[in-house]
């Protein structure tokens, strides 16, 4: 339970730039997704990641290490963490620039959602 809960706040309230911040919906393509994290970190309380625009995820959530590889697949953010020890497994979200929020929703826009901050 406690992964699916992590899952739900590493992945997806966001203060994004005045130029992201109009192109408001769903997020397209890897082009679109890089333009929004690049050099910028997602956090979250207890959680800050970093994902790289070279498809790795590295960071700290509640105290403990966060690792894990993401890629761009058919219009969906697919990622394969580590959380601490634990594999969390892989799961492509569907990814949402919400006008001041990025929201990625666990398989495929079928499941739990989470919102995090880009900083």
């Amino acid at each position: 339970m406690f992964q699916f809960i992590f899952l739900a706040a590493c992945v997806a309230a966001l203060a994004l730039p005045g130029a992201a911040r109009a192109e408001q919906g769903r997020v397209q393509t890897r082009d679109a997704f890089v333009a929004l994290i690049k050099d910028r970190a997602l956090t979250r309380l207890g959680v800050s990641l970093n994902v790289s625009t070279d498809g790795r995820i590295t960071g700290k959530a509640f105290g403990r290490p966060v690792t894990g590889d993401w890629k761009w697949s058919d219009g969906y953010f697919c990622r394969d963490m580590v959380f601490g020890n634990q594999p969390i497994g892989p799961n492509c979200q569907l990814v949402e620039n919400r006008g001041g929020a990025l929201r990625f929703t666990s398989d495929k826009g079928k499941g739990d959602f989470a919102d995090l901050r880009l900083r």
